[in-house]
């Protein structure tokens, strides 16, 4: 079918507006990258606007030898991978039996449930609860304190009823309990969404930098977004890294910056695009209702 006129004028905004938005998120990226393996001279006289300048990959050496950013790296991806395991673990436990029409006070569970996305203790609140179960400090309040999402409950939880119950009846006839039918017919029908959950989560996990911040103070269990925090806002790179060349001519703290940056969004870059299709899919499931 030929589009009329205003149909191909508002396509064309629409692709155009797209296109800038792209731009606008891909510019950073790019940025950030050719800043981080151009000279420190070219970076702090402006020089580098899209293509980098009088390219050099030293930066990347000095940030691979600073033990500290190794020990944040280790971190940010204990972290990630065992607080992701845990968000998983009681996401699915949360919202299996809220799937289940059966479930006794269900209504009211899910009301309570739901309560906490409306409101929150805040931030003095929860500090101080952290304190009063001498939490401070401690690899548990990261793994345990933000190991469930309420949101995420009812997405999950959203995929689970669009399961026919049919399956869950044969399998009872066939003898199978509830967790023996959750474990081989739920959890493998849900892989998409779980695959969108655990991403949601773990990009939670690896962004998270506020919490951690408030709550550690060993410097050896902050994570990299602590460390990166200090390198932007408080400009305290490592001298060890600095004193080993000259800073104004081979790196310079903000090369070292941009380097730090690049290296902490790599993972997330990498892993994304092959878990994208099951982002995709796992979003538009978890939305059905019955």
């Amino acid at each position: 079918m030929k589009k009329s006129r205003s149909e191909r004028l508002s396509d064309v905004l629409i692709y155009g507006f797209l296109v800038l938005l792209a731009i606008a998120c891909i510019y950073p990226f790019i940025y950030v990258f050719s800043a981080s393996i151009s000279s420190a001279q070219s970076v702090i006289s402006g020089e580098v606007i899209l293509f980098p300048k009088d390219i050099t990959f030293i930066s990347y050496a000095k940030v691979l030898q600073d033990p500290a950013i190794w020990t944040a790296y280790g971190n940010t991806i204990f972290y990630t991978v065992i607080g992701t395991a845990v968000n998983l673990l009681l996401t699915i436990c949360g919202a299996y039996p809220l799937s289940k029409k059966r479930l006794r006070g269900k209504a009211f569970i899910a009301f309570f449930i739901a309560f906490t996305m409306w409101f929150q203790a805040g931030i003095i609140p929860t500090y101080l609860n952290f304190k009063e179960l001498g939490l401070l400090d401690t690899r548990t309040s990261i793994i345990i304190g933000f190991a469930i999402s309420t949101f995420l409950v009812f997405i999950l939880r959203s995929f689970f009823q669009s399961i026919p119950d049919s399956l869950e009846e044969s399998a009872k006839v066939d003898g199978a309990n509830d967790l023996q039918i959750l474990m081989k017919i739920y959890l493998p029908l849900s892989k998409p969404a779980l695959v969108t959950v655990g991403l949601f989560y773990a990009v939670a996990r690896w962004n998270g930098y506020f919490w951690a911040m408030v709550l550690l103070n060993d410097e050896s269990k902050i994570p990299l977004q602590v460390m990166l925090k200090k390198l932007i806002v408080e400009m305290t790179v490592s001298e060890q890294v600095l004193a080993t060349a000259d800073a104004m001519t081979e790196f310079s703290r903000e090369t070292i910056i941009y380097a730090t940056i690049f290296v902490s969004i790599l993972p997330i870059i990498i892993i994304y695009p092959f878990l994208q299709k099951y982002f995709v899919k796992g979003t538009m499931l978890g939305g059905v209702k019955e």
